[in-house]
């Protein structure tokens, strides 16, 4: 299941920044005591009591006719309309104000878990102010401190407590789910529409039109398949449209509830930066990784084009040598027969439970063919590996000592495993362990 959601919300000063940095433990967000100085949400994974959330920081809500403030109250709702969980932050200094009382309102027709915290409460002295905070209607008030992180260990426990429970989607247990990712306009809806053989999705030349992650469910070949179609994600600093920023948080939360990831390329306009910060997402969340070169019908090319493109692939794409690439069009269904039987192999891959035994046997081999390094006369000693999870497959070596286990051996281990059992379009992790850990 994907990750909860949190929205921090509250008219503007309230020091939601502040705690938003508090909660992530970073400085992401720009903090200023200027209102209204975050106009955009921003977004990060948090962690609290072992639930992993999403948390985000929204531009305060204000009443008023001014364009800014209508746009700063336009992404504060689609942040609450996506959130499980409200945290309405409040000035304990400024006492209950009518601003306060409109965002409440607001807030309670959301139907939403409504958690209040009454900030800059900096000392025991002001402890008093919060009861006033009660008339809002929601229920327990925590009195926090941003600036000095005091409470806030209560107001995460209550916002924890209202977290949906982690129940699975009711797909079947074999069921294949992938997700579509990409910048804008390179195709995403297309090749789903493809896929699926049927007009299911908008498609358009406007990049972001698809808003909301799709979840399509499909057979094929007797195999049971979700696609799910994500918005496209834009660079960050161009993002125009209300909407987008948090289209980029819902393509991470698809990502995190599949198997498989397709990474689609626009072939006719080559691999962007921002094309690699977007499989980093995918590579990050541990997932099994297609790349798909779509729109490959309108390249101009010769017997030496794919080759070539490839190889700028696999040299601005390092961290994913695993990922299979396909080059299709989605428009044309030219080499689309290729696609779902290399989803399947991923999926598989991504699940494979290699015996022990037999695991054992490929890591000896490999250690004799190329021995252990050593550092300051003391040599890698590997007694014994042994599988520990799958999804992505990770695989624990019992050493005499992990620091002796080098990037480069670690990497040649690898591409043994790979070679031994075939993980093509999975991540394969490797943990060092002391043999008496």
């Amino acid at each position: 299941m994907s990750k909860p959601v949190v929205a921090i919300v509250g008219r503007p000063n309230v020091g939601k920044s502040t705690i938003f940095n508090r909660i992530v433990g970073e400085r992401q967000a720009i903090v200023e005591d200027v209102p209204g100085v975050t106009r955009d949400r921003i977004y990060s994974k948090a962690e609290w009591l072992n639930r992993e959330f999403y948390i985000i920081d929204t531009g305060g809500i204000e009443i008023g006719n001014e364009p800014l403030l209508e746009q700063m109250r336009e992404q504060a709702q689609i942040a609450i309309d996506e959130a499980d969980v409200i945290m309405f932050l409040t000035n304990g200094r400024d006492g209950v104000t009518g601003a306060d009382e409109e965002v409440a309102s607001m807030l309670h027709r959301s139907k939403k878990p409504i958690v209040l915290g009454v900030n800059k409460i900096d000392n025991v002295e002001m402890k008093d102010n919060i009861y006033e905070f009660y008339a809002l209607g929601t229920g327990e008030v925590f009195g926090i401190s941003g600036a000095h992180g005091l409470g806030l260990g209560d107001l995460l426990d209550e916002v924890v407590h209202h977290f949906p429970d982690d129940e699975e989607e009711g797909y079947e247990e074999d069921t294949i789910r992938m997700a579509v990712i990409g910048r804008p306009n390179v195709g995403k809806s297309s090749l789903v529409n493809a896929v699926l053989g049927e007009e299911r999705v908008i498609v358009s030349d406007i990049p972001g039109t698809t808003r909301d992650a799709v979840d399509t469910v499909f057979e094929k070949d007797g195999q049971e398949y979700v696609i799910i179609d994500t918005a496209g994600m834009r660079k960050k600093g161009k993002v125009y449209e209300t909407t987008e920023k948090y289209s980029v948080l819902r393509a991470l939360k698809a990502m995190e509830r599949t198997d498989v990831v397709l990474m689609v390329i626009n072939g006719e306009e080559g691999i962007r930066e921002q094309d690699k910060r977007i499989a980093g997402y995918a590579h990050e969340a541990g997932r099994a990784l297609i790349i798909v070169v779509n729109k490959w019908d309108v390249v101009e090319k010769d017997d030496r084009t794919m080759a070539q493109f490839t190889e700028k692939i696999r040299d601005e794409f390092q961290f994913l040598s695993y990922a299979p690439v396909l080059y299709l069009s989605a428009t044309t269904k030219h080499r689309l027969q290729h696609l779902l039987p290399a989803v399947k192999q991923a999926a598989d891959n991504h699940n494979l439970r290699v015996p022990t035994n037999v695991l054992n046997d490929v890591v000896m081999d490999a250690v004799v063919m190329n021995p252990t390094p050593t550092e300051n006369n003391r040599r890698l000693r590997i007694n014994y590996a042994t599988q520990v999870a799958v999804a992505p497959p990770a695989i624990v070596l019992f050493v005499n000592d992990p620091e002796l286990l080098h990037f480069s051996y670690r990497r040649y281990l690898e591409n043994k495993l790979r070679e031994a059992f075939h993980f093509e379009g999975t991540p394969l992790k490797i943990i060092p362990r002391q043999k008496n850990e």
